[in-house]
């Protein structure tokens, strides 16, 4: 291949069939020295099956890969490693109770003798950390530091076994708005210093602020390789879902009812008694959707699992329709028609263990329409089971495929399908969008529309700025642990809710 010499990755023809589904098809890729190559679309449209391939996870069904001019075989990871790639999980791959330095090495420990170098690692490891301007301290346990500084983590690890091939599963997916610009920072440098890189993601401003070129793929097939700076947001946006995509948020005026949720003067406290909400007030009203604006880490957590019965509530009072539901049961909670969308769908959202079916009548297995004297209605869970699956587009289409072996974003799709379809008057939608590409994104923000013109009430927690600001009446921005400011969405913008969000006042505009 003696044309594809200057090309840092080229993949021919890949196939991957697992059984009867063929999740890529006759797909051909190249990555060229010192690019960011983003790779777009749909959840399983197949973009990390080809990755994985190329990362040695397992093999292709048909179809060749080059490394540098240099056709591979890969058994396993370590092949891949030793070709000079390195991956970047979507999900950390890291050991909490170890400290950066200690997670970085492992598996690659310098020695002195039959020790470890631990003085000579934790050198190797800030020079290398200097190098691409990352600011950690080595020393710091991964169970105490921030997820932004996770990655990084993540990041230095494969440059410390020498990876000139990076690539990023949704790298963003996790992270707040001040981390993904620290992260873009940091990517570009590598592409600076001559490293490829390739990023899995459906996020189209990213791309654009970063990527050099751009690969679709759409249902297991590239559809093309464009250079980025020559299209816009909505024409990677269509390519991607094969139709027309509305970026923008259509709402229309809508008349609210009366207070359906009321916090008054709440307290949360951790482990460690110290208070992560504090004299914490709000209201949400029916027929409005109520934005909580903030970093990641200032109580958005505790508020959520106070409000679904997950975590005790020192003091203060949650009155939802009504009627006092403070420390009441999650299951009490469920019945007075208060449903949720988890932050995390793997810890919060899903049973990764249980098929698809068992995961969308979790809340509603003991109802009479799926179970009588405790034996559950198989017929009457299966049928409900496909046609969610139908009507929220998770693929595969299979009710008895595991939780766990969905991609990401078809994991947020059955819970988004669980939690909807049981019609709540109040809905918290927390990170409701993290992870899906953008004709789920339309669909989920459509939906949250729908709710709100239909008088239900939905209080929306979102690390998406844009988000808040796009889908929100009334912006309310939290502050360790308390509500600084609560504004008409109408009469505030980006850089005042910004503002507010790191702590700042009316006085410092």
């Amino acid at each position: 291949m003696e044309e594809n010499k200057n090309l840092a990755v080229f993949m021919k023809g890949i196939t991957k069939k697992f059984g009867d589904f063929t999740a890529n098809k006759n797909i051909d890729l190249d990555i060229k020295r010192g690019e960011i190559h983003s790779l777009l679309g749909e959840n399983g449209a197949g973009k990390s099956t080809l990755m994985n391939m190329l990362y040695g996870m397992y093999p292709p069904t048909s179809g060749e890969i080059y490394i540098n001019g240099e056709k591979k075989e890969f058994k396993d990871p370590n092949d891949a490693i030793k070709a000079g790639l390195g991956m970047v999980h979507q999900h950390f791959m890291l050991i909490e109770p170890f400290t950066i330095v200690e997670n970085i090495i492992l598996g690659m420990e310098p020695v002195n003798g039959v020790k470890v170098d631990i003085k000579k690692a934790r050198e190797e490891v800030i020079e290398l950390a200097n190098r691409y301007g990352f600011k950690i301290d080595p020393d710091a346990k991964i169970e105490d530091i921030s997820v932004g500084t996770q990655q990084k983590v993540e990041i230095l690890k494969v440059l410390y076994r020498g990876a000139d091939i990076l690539i990023f599963d949704e790298p963003t997916a996790v992270l707040t708005p001040q981390e993904i610009d620290e992260l873009i920072e940091i990517i570009t440098n590598l592409s600076k210093e001559g490293k490829s890189v390739i990023i899995i993601t459906h996020k189209l401003k990213e791309i654009k602020k970063m990527a050099d070129r751009c690969t679709i793929i759409r249902r297991g097939q590239k559809i093309d390789t464009v250079n980025v700076k020559d299209v816009s947001e909505s024409e990677l946006a269509d390519m991607m879902v094969g139709r027309t995509v509305h970026l923008e948020v259509n709402k229309k005026p809508q008349a609210v009812g009366k207070t359906i949720l009321n916090i008054e003067n709440l307290v949360v406290k951790d482990i460690r008694d110290i208070s992560k909400l504090n004299d914490f007030n709000l209201d949400v009203k029916a027929g409005e959707i109520h934005g909580i604006a903030g970093v990641d880490g200032n109580g958005q957590s505790e508020l959520i699992e106070a409000l679904t019965g997950l975590k005790h509530i020192d003091s203060g009072k949650i009155t939802f329709k009504d009627k006092d539901i403070t420390n009441k049961t999650p299951r009490e909670i469920i019945d007075s028609g208060l449903n949720s969308i988890p932050e995390d769908r793997q810890v919060r959202g899903l049973v990764l263990d249980f098929t698809v079916a068992e995961n969308m009548i979790l809340k509603s297995y003991n109802k009479e329409q799926f179970s009588h004297n405790g034996i559950l209605k198989s017929k009457e869970i299966r049928s409900h089971s496909s046609k969610l699956v139908d009507d929220y587009d998770v693929r595969p289409r299979n009710i008895d495929y595991y939780a766990g072996s969905l991609s990401g974003g078809n994991q947020q799709k059955v819970i988004l399908a669980r939690e909807i379809s049981a019609d709540p008057d109040l809905l918290i939608a927390a990170q409701p969008t993290r992870g899906l590409d953008v004709g789920a994104i339309e669909y989920i923000r459509n939906f949250l529309i729908e709710q709100r013109d239909k008088g239900k009430a939905v209080l929306l927690i979102s690390f998406e700025l844009d988000e808040i600001m796009a889908l929100s009446d009334r912006i309310s921005v939290i502050f360790d642990g308390k509500i600084l400011k609560t504004f008409d969405a109408n009469d505030t913008d980006e850089r005042e809710i910004g503002l507010y969000m790191a702590g700042g006042n009316d006085e410092e505009k």
